[in-house]
């Protein structure tokens, strides 16, 4: 049984960031039209008879998003029956497919009744969600036979604290770089890293859409360089532990290759390519982020009950 939850896991895995990439492919080729406002049928048939690209790009989406489902909702239901007794799996198996049907619903309305771009830009972030959860799901699996162990980490209180709101303001930056894509901004600013480099401080002159790609230029920024403080930190206070070590050194890494993509779609004209490598790569990142949060909820369970490892304390300096 474990064997097939490991490959479920993966499946499902592998199935939402296909799902996550497949929106954001809809969104950037504004193809979220091409079924009409009908769901879950396309143009309210079975099997359109007027295809172009737009359709196959919508009903593409629609079907992946349909399978990945069903693969989520037997890999929760499995996890529930065989491995309930770890103490995070319950809940990751509930929130995976509540955040899956959130998701779906969000874009089922969006097709059918249509919704504002403030709405639409929450999407993306609850499919992220959505992903992290089964992610973690995922790695709670491999750990049942120790192939993927970290029972030994212990992380600090201030850390803990800092990875949850650093967490939580990635879903902020994710939100206006959805926005972003929503309202058409992507092109608004034809230099990086300011809107126009000879005059980077006039704001007076800043369009609506102007203004919504700076915001997420800075937010993004500021995300950059609070990653890069913590890696810092981390290194000099957990150098003995390899899962900190180079956990961070991997996600520092993830936010630096989004940096340079976010500056690669203004310096290519938004090539679709670059545009999807945005999206993967953040998908990413806030996996090791939740990963981490996984960690630190850990810590404070093992802080409250005074079980500490000698061996984790030895690892922070």
């Amino acid at each position: 049984m474990i064997k097939l939850l490991k490959w479920l896991s993966v499946l499902a895995v592998i199935g939402m960031t296909f799902v996550l990439i497949g929106g954001a492919l809809v969104t950037k080729t504004e193809s979220g039209d091409g079924c009409g406002d009908s769901w879950p049928l396309c143009k309210g048939e079975i099997i359109p008879s007027e295809i172009d690209i737009e359709l196959i790009i919508e009903l593409s989406h629609r079907l992946v998003s349909g399978s990945v489902g069903i693969v989520v909702l037997i890999l929760a239901y499995l996890s529930w029956k065989r491995i309930g007794n770890i103490r995070e799996v319950k809940f990751l198996a509930l929130f995976s497919v509540l955040f899956l049907v959130l998701q779906g619903l969000i874009g089922a309305a969006a097709v059918v009744w249509g919704q504002s771009d403030f709405v639409l830009a929450a999407h993306f972030g609850i499919s992220l969600i959505s992903f992290a959860t089964i992610f973690l799901l995922m790695l709670l699996i491999f750990e049942i036979d120790k192939k993927f162990d970290a029972d030994s980490l212990y992380i600090r209180k201030k850390h803990r604290v800092e990875i949850y709101a650093l967490t939580t303001y990635t879903l902020i930056v994710v939100y206006t770089g959805a926005l972003v894509r929503h309202v058409n901004a992507n092109l608004v600013c034809g230099d990086w890293p300011f809107c126009t480099n000879t005059s980077p401080f006039d704001f007076s002159s800043f369009t609506f859409e102007q203004w919504v790609q700076m915001a997420h230029r800075l937010f993004a920024g500021l995300l950059f360089i609070w990653t890069l403080s913590l890696l810092i930190r981390i290194l000099k206070e957990y150098p003995k532990s390899k899962i900190m070590v180079w956990g961070w050194i991997t996600t520092f890494s993830l936010i630096l290759l989004q940096v340079l993509f976010g500056a690669l779609i203004i310096f290519t004209l938004l090539n679709l390519g670059i545009a999807l490598m945005h999206a993967l790569v953040i998908t990413c990142y806030f996996g090791m982020l939740s990963y981490f949060c996984l960690l630190s909820n850990r810590s404070a369970v093992m802080e409250q009950k005074n079980t500490i490892p000698e061996e984790a304390l030895s690892n922070i300096k």
